[in-house]
């Protein structure tokens, strides 16, 4: 068997499992007679010519960092790509190390850099990418999770759940942001087992519209009050991050008149606190009805994707580690071929590679989003548990007597107000 160096790199944000890929990976490279080479900080010294953090990886150096959060390699979000200098340097880092065989740990950025690295090397480098992102969102065949995200529910499902005990006890609300800045699964999944109020995400409004600040605060304000009718002034809302993205940028103006502004006037979407935000808004309109109401903003990323993986992702990690090598194995050395690498997956306890490209969105060019499906069985369950204003609370006249009564208005002028949100609604409740 030929002996062949492998490089190791992480890009992107951390998930948890990335350590796992790397131990798997560098003790079967090692098993079949390789070198590994670990590359810290992903492309970003690299790019610059900057070798110094890449160093060899030995069984002793990754013996059990399956178990633990974080990558042993840091990472980074740097793009070889953008520069032609940054790609010749890159690529001749990496021939320095005679490293003729790349393991990518990322998303769709970090693959998509390392293929054009593989290429820019005209055939000296194979790549292989490893998929991770805790939202879920990457094209993965047959709804296979992304490495990541099964850790990232669980972790952020106890939160959720301490909150909901919580917000019993003390009579309040929280208002919970979740990571999924382009997919609101992670925000789902992490409602949806943890059993919160209410769960908000980009998937319920309809697609490819922005989607009204006053409508977001309409649909958590009506929850809060159908709460309040039937005597449970309290609870808690998930939002996904990626609300945030749909915003009008005049509602994000009307909202925040001070924040930073870009070249065109547009507010800047790091300016916006979306839990902060939503919670200010919803202690308006409460304040205008005479009545207080105590909301607590928490936003939970960062606790969920460096955490420690739980067992289906070492498991689930480990495989991919062990495929990318094996992916490795049956195409480094060939002279037949002109592919340069591909994605990585699992499927139906199989490796399945999938050529670079051919998961890519012929319209943007980048990597296919995987959205939460709004007529999907797991969808369903989701809102049937959810106290969400429904159709059935405008048009059974006791229920809507209770509802407008707790919100302090008539129930005519309650259900023309508050109409449009089960009009507009993607979910159709089935019939009971």
């Amino acid at each position: 068997m030929a002996k062949h160096r492998i490089g190791i790199l992480c890009g992107g944000g951390p998930a948890p499992g990335m350590n796992s890929v790397i131990c798997a990976a560098t003790i079967e490279a090692i098993n079949s007679g390789w070198e590994v080479f670990g590359i810290e900080d992903g492309f970003r010294d690299i790019m610059k010519g900057d070798t110094s953090g890449v160093r060899p990886l030995t069984v002793e150096d990754v013996s059990r960092i399956h178990l633990t959060g974080g990558s042993m390699l840091y990472t980074a979000r740097a793009n070889p790509t953008k520069d032609p200098e940054d790609l010749r340097r890159t690529v001749d880092s990496l021939k320095k190390f005679e490293i003729d065989g790349l393991l990518t740990i990322g998303g769709d950025d970090t693959g998509f850099s390392a293929s054009i690295v593989a290429e820019h090397a005209k055939g000296a480098l194979r790549v292989v990418h490893v998929p991770k992102t805790i939202d879920n969102d990457l094209p993965l065949p047959g709804d296979t999770p992304t490495f990541g995200y099964q850790t990232a529910r669980h972790v952020g499902a106890q939160q959720v759940s301490n909150l909901m005990t919580d917000a019993l006890t003390t009579r309040r609300w929280f208002f919970v942001v979740a990571m999924g800045r382009q997919a609101g699964h992670l925000a789902q999944g992490i409602g949806k087992s943890a059993g919160a109020t209410i769960t908000v995400i980009g998937e319920d409004f309809e697609p490819g519209k922005p989607i009204g600040l006053d409508h977001i605060v309409d649909v958590l304000e009506t929850s809060m009050i159908k709460r309040i009718a039937s005597g449970r002034p309290f609870g808690v809302a998930v939002l996904a991050e990626g609300l945030g993205l749909r915003l009008p940028p005049e509602d994000l103006a009307r909202a925040m008149p001070t924040a930073d502004r870009d070249e065109h006037g547009h507010v800047r979407l790091a300016e916006v606190n979306l839990h902060r935000l939503l919670t200010d808004l919803v202690k308006q309109r409460f304040a205008e009805r005479g009545e207080k109401v105590t909301i607590v903003a928490k936003n939970i990323g960062y606790e969920l994707r460096s955490a420690p993986p739980i067992p289906f992702d070492i498991e689930y990690t480990r495989d991919l580690g062990y495929g990318a090598i094996d992916y490795l194995r049956g195409l480094l050395g060939k002279t037949d071929t002109d592919e340069v690498g591909s994605m990585v997956t699992i499927q139906n306890g199989e490796l399945v590679p999938l050529r670079f490209g051919t998961y890519t969105d012929p319209e943007t060019g980048r990597p296919r989003i995987r959205t939460v499906n709004p007529k999907s069985e797991a969808y369903k369950v989701a809102r049937e548990y959810m106290i969400r204003l429904e159709p059935d609370d405008l048009e059974n006249a006791d229920k809507l007597a209770s509802i407008a009564a707790a919100a302090k208005m008539a129930p005519d002028e309650f259900r023309s107000r508050f109409r449009y949100l089960v009009e507009q609604d993607v979910y159709t409740p089935p019939t009971h």
